[in-house]
């Protein structure tokens, strides 16, 4: 029996899956209606980001398992490699 991020990484295969990484800081502010989400994750320079409708508890120490693919995101003129989350899951 495939898990499901077996199948969404068949569908997509640009996605990248990453299993048990550590969040060393998750950063929540207010983006319009949407919550934006940071996560920094040991042993990466790239942050990670995605947004939900709520609040979610600190990951900060938490062990995570992420599927994301590659971005650029423009701030100031200056672009900013970054990686967008599809899902993120509590290892």
């Amino acid at each position: 029996m495939k898990r499901p991020v077996d199948k969404l990484l068949s569908k997509h295969p640009g996605l990248t899956h990453s299993e048990n990484q550590k969040v060393a800081s998750h950063v929540q502010r207010e983006d319009g209606e949407w919550i934006q989400h940071t996560l920094m994750v040991e042993g990466q320079d790239v942050p990670f980001k995605f947004k939900r409708k709520q609040q979610y508890k600190s990951l900060k120490g938490a062990r995570v398992n992420l599927t994301y693919y590659p971005d650029t995101e423009v701030v100031a003129g200056m672009e900013f490699e970054l990686m967008k989350v599809v899902r993120v899951k509590v290892a």
